[in-house]
């Protein structure tokens, strides 16, 4: 046990669903020790917009690419994976629950009972539930109680961080995942997933924003006292500065994003007025001597875009009301970070202390794997690995009152067994 939760030993294979790419790891886990990468695949992803499914044919062969790639590796058939999340805009917000407990020892049947209660309202029309995370218990109105078992009171509250997202846009994730002949065993949001791979306890425990910037969304998590407290997102991402640069260039997206990668940057720098490029232009043949212009001019269409997401990034998170919580450090992590001076700008925008995230935990990672590209992937490893349902939720969250008799017996039995 650690922290409230239990660690699970086995073969774990977590599936990365990008904008731009797939990534499925395979992990496996000794009964002590750090696990260990056993099998790695990467695939490029043109289905996906947003994060949002736009083609789902070609999804699926990103899919079956990446999981064949890493199936041959380790020597391995997967039939589950843990998946991420980005789509569906996920919602963050605190619900709570209070239930008798008449004087006797709190046990796991009215844990399951409270959380029950608090889960029943399960979001607006057709929301899903894609996390329930106990933030912490009451018994009696004295609050901040983190496992209540084998306390005595009268009243048992708890309160509880749920993400929702759109259904729809979750079983068309589910549903392609299933074409591919896998099950899916857990939907982990992004940002969260990002978290758990690139972050130290102390961070988690003093506060901190993890900002994962993907190639279709830029999403965000709050930690602190041990436990994420809020996630969103924006769908704005490396993409879209891609975008950006192909049309105010006018040259083809392949060179839009390699004269970003290599010369682009988001703060501009003393030299940039001298430093001269060559910019092919869209339908000229490749003979056809580039246009030549100063790296300004591309600096000059990156900076704004990224400003801009990092604003609304900082607007979020003062709405939200939690960024008392989120201390003074961020920690950047996803493809889009890794460009020239993003962390820069954040630390300049946000006023805080900004470090780049790397996936800390997992042993095996090749070079090309353990940057901040692939700290959700490693993420939704380490989300597996830890059993966060130590605190035992109910099997199934209902979604109203039972009605009938089965209903009611049914309810019956989840209350109290």
């Amino acid at each position: 046990m650690k922290n409230g939760r239990m660690t699970r030993s086995g073969l774990i294979a977590a599936l990365d669903v990008g904008t731009s790419k797939v990534c499925c790891l395979i992990a496996r886990v000794p009964e002590e020790g750090q696990p260990r990468v056993v099998g790695i695949g990467h695939q490029i992803c043109n289905g996906l917009k947003g994060g949002i499914i736009v083609d789902i044919q070609a999804t699926e062969a990103a899919i079956l690419g990446a999981v064949h790639s890493a199936e041959t590796m380790a020597g391995e058939t997967l039939h589950d994976v843990i998946i991420n999340l980005s789509a569906g805009h996920p919602v963050s917000r605190s619900t709570g629950a209070e239930v008798s407990v008449g004087g006797h020892t709190i046990g796991d049947a009215d844990l399951r009972r409270v959380l029950a209660q608090s889960t029943q309202s399960n979001g607006h029309g057709d929301a899903e539930i894609i996390h329930a995370l106990p933030i912490g218990f009451s018994i009696d109105g004295d609050r901040g109680i983190r496992d209540p078992r084998g306390m005595y009171g009268e009243r048992l509250g708890v309160e509880v961080h749920m993400i929702t997202a759109s259904g729809g846009a979750v079983r068309n994730l589910k549903t392609c995942v299933e074409r591919c002949h896998l099950s899916v065993d857990k939907f982990v949001v992004s940002s969260y997933a990002s978290g758990l791979a690139a972050l130290v306890e102390d961070e988690i425990d003093l506060g901190v924003i993890v900002i994962d910037m993907g190639a279709g969304t830029t999403s965000f998590a709050v930690f602190y006292d041990g436990q994420v407290v809020f996630t969103d997102s924006i769908a704005i991402g490396g993409s879209h500065v891609t975008n950006d640069i192909a049309r105010g260039l006018s040259t083809p997206l392949t060179h839009a994003e390699r004269m970003k990668t290599l010369y682009g940057s988001a703060m501009p720098a003393a030299g940039d007025d001298h430093d001269i490029i060559d910019v092919p232009q869209v339908g000229e043949d490749s003979g056809e001597a580039p246009n030549h212009l100063p790296r300004s001019i591309l600096n000059g269409i990156i900076q704004p875009r990224l400003e801009e997401t990092f604003e609304l990034v900082r607007g979020h998170l003062e709405t939200s009301g939690v960024e008392r919580f989120a201390g003074r450090r961020v920690v950047l992590t996803g493809g889009g970070s890794q460009l020239q001076g993003v962390r820069e700008m954040a630390a300049l925008i946000l006023d805080k202390n900004v470090r780049m995230g790397r996936p800390l935990r997992l042993r095996g990672l090749a070079e090309s794997v353990a940057g901040p590209a692939f700290a959700t992937s490693a993420g939704l490893i380490a989300y597996a690995i830890e059993d966060l349902a130590a605190v035992p939720f109910p099997a199934a969250l209902p979604k109203g009152e039972p009605t009938g008799l089965i209903g009611r017996f049914g309810g019956w039995l989840r209350e109290y067994f």
